[in-house]
């Protein structure tokens, strides 16, 4: 089975990161990326489509058949932003995306980076929490073939792109001392990446996926080996 991938947020540093590891794994055929503005990246398994609205995505849906697995990696900070606005631009957005793409590949894998202490119950006092939980809660019952709910917490950076954040200047030297105290809460963007990739072709028994079994996930292949 051949990986042919929708992603979302590649002018982001997970984005970026996410398409990085599929354009050098040989078991994605194919990546189109869906961006506000141009990644400027040229690459014989890369298309890309500049859209700005992404509430309403029916002048591109029918670029956006043909494939089977959507790495939903786009995202807006809640700092600043009132709840309704942060939940049109979080919840209403992604909604959107997720049912175009259903709609255009019924047998679609759907995979969604939201963020460590994600609140399932949408009942917690963290405002971005409850968003983000109820964006998860509808994507996992939307109908997908199977869907996916990443909740990362210290990403490790791959080298030499160019949307890292520039905090991890400073951040990145630390993660052999982050890994060391607190390795629950921390991964290398490779590993999403790569679990992403794995959870398409050989699925998994989790649909929520914390840093530890992202981590698992992303070794998978290696272990079933």
């Amino acid at each position: 089975m051949k990986v042919r991938a929708i992603i979302t947020g590649s002018t982001g540093m997970v984005g970026e990161g996410v398409l990085h590891v599929c354009l050098n794994s040989p078991e994605v055929e194919s990546v189109l990326i869906v961006n506000r503005r141009p990644y400027k990246f040229r690459h014989e398994k890369l298309k890309e489509i500049i859209h700005r609205d992404f509430l309403d995505l029916s002048p591109i849906a029918d670029h956006l058949m043909g494939y089977n697995a959507c790495f939903f990696c786009a995202g807006v900070t809640s700092i600043g932003k009132k709840e309704n606005e942060y939940s049109s631009l979080t919840y209403d957005l992604t909604l959107h995306c997720a049912k175009t793409v259903l709609d255009k590949n019924p047998n679609m894998v759907f995979c969604y980076v939201s963020g460590s202490g994600t609140d399932s119950t949408e009942k917690g006092r963290s405002m971005w929490a409850r968003v983000k939980g109820r964006t998860e809660n509808a994507l996992l019952g939307l109908g997908f073939k199977d869907a996916y709910m990443f909740r990362p917490g210290y990403m490790q950076p791959i080298k030499g792109l160019k949307n890292t954040y520039r905090v991890y200047k400073f951040l990145a030297p630390l993660y052999p001392f982050w890994k060391l105290i607190i390795p629950s809460f921390v991964n290398t963007l490779h590993e999403v990446g790569k679990a992403m990739i794995n959870v398409v072709i050989y699925g998994n028994e989790k649909k929520i996926l914390e840093c530890k079994d992202i981590t698992k996930v992303a070794h998978i292949k290696a272990i079933l080996q």
